[in-house]
């Protein structure tokens, strides 16, 4: 009852400080600015709304600098505004926040050419509209923009056996959560090495995926069987929590009978 109680707290907290959060974001003079265009300047403040940098409280001046607070300096050079990136430049910009992605963009196919045109992160994942990173970003629709699917199908597929085994155990900690288990050190541990697993979609080896991809699933394999520990503690916590009200039970039925037995006696 204290751990669903503390539950309750923390998740009211939480949800008062996303509230908090996206109020901040609305009131930046870049959003209300934008908000009130038409047409071109409106549609990156449409998009950023359903991204995964709006849910998670990046906003516009954490990418392009400025000053959020003052309309008459929020374009300026000196509070820190670096705007828009040329198509080169892109990798950098992004590469401030997602150092690791960087490097390993840097070292592979894509990353080599940049200078011809080769794609960089807004050709895959958007500006303004970006969407959380998925192995659904991977299909032929999109990367046959620019090639034939045949590759980017194969990193694809040696990507998809491991992310499954991410999805469940994230299932199953959410699982062990909601019944009032402490699994911090376990989510925070598959986060990292989710976050660590998707990076290797951007070297664009198949080869380097499927070789690395083996390591991961040890790691996996460890986080899997902290949870069945955690199961099985369980299990036995209900055997015994069974027996317990089975004793319970018997215990009244033989009390039922004992005084049945005294009350028919002292009839006779």
């Amino acid at each position: 009852m204290i751990r669903l109680f503390a539950f309750i707290i923390v998740s009211c907290l939480l949800i008062l400080l996303a509230a908090n959060s996206v109020l901040a974001q609305e009131e930046t003079v870049c959003i209300q600015c934008h908000s009130g265009q038409s047409g071109k300047l409106a549609i990156p403040v449409e998009e950023w709304r359903q991204s995964v940098h709006a849910a998670n409280g990046i906003s516009c001046h954490d990418c392009h600098g400025g000053d959020p607070t003052d309309f008459a300096m929020a374009m300026s050079p000196e509070r820190g505004f670096i705007g828009v990136p040329d198509f080169v430049g892109v990798p950098d910009f992004c590469g401030r926040c997602h150092v690791g992605v960087r490097q390993d963009y840097g070292e592979s196919a894509h990353g080599q050419a940049i200078e011809t045109g080769g794609a960089q992160c807004v050709i895959c994942h958007q500006a303004h509209a970006v969407k959380q990173a998925e192995i659904t970003l991977i299909n032929e629709e999109d990367c046959s923009r620019c090639h034939e699917y045949g590759q980017a199908g194969e990193i694809r597929d040696a990507l998809a056996g491991t992310e499954q085994i991410i999805e469940d155990v994230e299932q199953t900690l959410d699982r062990l959560h909601r019944f009032g288990i402490t699994t911090d050190k376990m989510s925070g541990g598959l986060f990292d090495l989710r976050n660590r697993y998707r990076r290797l979609f951007h070297s664009v080896d198949v080869e380097k995926v499927r070789l690395q991809s083996v390591a991961f699933q040890d790691e996996l394999a460890k986080i899997k069987q902290d949870i069945a520990a955690i199961d099985s503690t369980l299990a036995q916590r209900k055997i015994w929590g069974g027996a317990a009200v089975g004793l319970l039970l018997l215990g009244g039925i033989v009390s039922m009978l004992i005084r049945k037995t005294y009350h028919d006696e002292e009839g006779h």
